[in-house]
């Protein structure tokens, strides 16, 4: 899962973080909560773990115990990327990265059906909006 850069934005692509760094990652940022098991911090080479955007404690149990329809994961995700403290990282992520490549990375096995691609779709949106 990818999307292309632009000329006023990075590129973004996600990877397990299981999988070996690549030189062409640009900057390397864990978006799960909790830290991937049996990973050493030495061996996954992130750049930042910002958990501000990764989903709430609760919101994450809720829905690995099965509580929560998709739509509804990603409708109360979406609403906690509406925080301050979301912002706020997203902001400060967003302008480290600047038009280089973010690699979102997560332990998750199925990233396409997991919270990646709502953050993937607020990074962007609020890219935009940074940039008026």
């Amino acid at each position: 899962m990818s999307r292309r850069g632009t000329a006023d934005g990075p590129t973004i692509s996600v990877r397990r973080v299981y999988e070996p760094a690549e030189p062409d990652d640009g900057l390397r940022v864990l978006v799960d909560r909790l830290w991937p098991r049996g990973l050493a911090k030495a061996d996954a080479r992130l750049d930042d773990w910002p958990k501000e955007l990764t989903p709430s404690t609760e919101l994450r149990r809720a829905w690995h115990a099965g509580g929560l329809a998709e739509d509804v994961f990603r409708a109360r995700y979406r609403d906690e990327l509406e925080s301050a403290p979301a912002h706020a990282a997203r902001a400060a992520l967003l302008t480290r990265v600047g038009d280089g490549r973010l690699t979102l990375l997560t332990a998750v096995r199925d990233p396409e059906h997991s919270h990646v691609p709502v953050l993937i779709a607020y990074l962007d949106e609020h890219r935009r909006e940074d940039d008026r």
